[in-house]
């Protein structure tokens, strides 16, 4: 494995796991008052790229980290939307 790959896969287990507590957490109890709809949105959006990007150069880190946190963000975002807000 090479060095990229050694800080890629922490990088991206620690970077997606921190979207957890947040989905979690909106998901029970579907509060979302504090989340800003614009940023979510672009996030999601910047996210979805990301992946765009991890697919085009074949990196498996960045692949499999933005899918994951991808969905996360879609699961909040929907939620959002969804409470009006």
């Amino acid at each position: 494995m090479d060095i990229g790959n050694l800080i890629g896969y922490p990088a991206a287990v620690l970077t997606t796991m921190a979207f957890v507590p947040q989905a979690w957490q909106s998901w029970k109890t579907r509060d979302l008052s504090g989340i800003s709809l614009p940023m979510y949105a672009l996030f999601t959006l910047g996210v979805s790229l990301w992946l765009g990007y991890g697919i085009a150069i074949g990196s498996l880190p960045v692949i499999a980290s933005n899918a994951v946190t991808l969905l996360l963000a879609m699961i909040v975002l929907w939620l959002k939307l969804r409470s009006g807000s």
